[in-house]
């Protein structure tokens, strides 16, 4: 991990209606989250939808906590924090 690392708290809702990021929950960015959470659907487009808000590649996104879990701790490399939270209040908006 370097320092332009971000590490983000995400809960994610599967099998929502539609895929999009849902705001805050605490400390935690809520995303409902389309496919359902078998054989790790859930965490591919987890990954893709993060990748695709934030600006980054795939290949820059990584959960790091809790794959198996809803609560989920997810590496992103070269993006600050405040970075990534000002991306993402953006995509909650529109």
């Amino acid at each position: 991990m370097t320092v332009s690392d971000a590490v983000l708290e995400i809960r994610v809702i599967p099998r929502a209606k539609r895929s999009s990021v849902a705001g805050m929950r605490g400390d935690a960015w809520l995303i409902r989250l389309q496919a359902p959470p078998v054989d790790g659907a859930a965490n591919e487009e987890l990954v893709s939808i993060l990748a695709r808000v934030l600006g980054v590649p795939r290949r820059d996104v990584a959960i790091v906590a809790g794959e198996r879990s809803r609560e989920k701790r997810v590496r992103i490399a070269g993006i600050d924090v405040a970075t990534a939270h000002d991306r993402l209040s953006a995509a909650t908006r529109s």
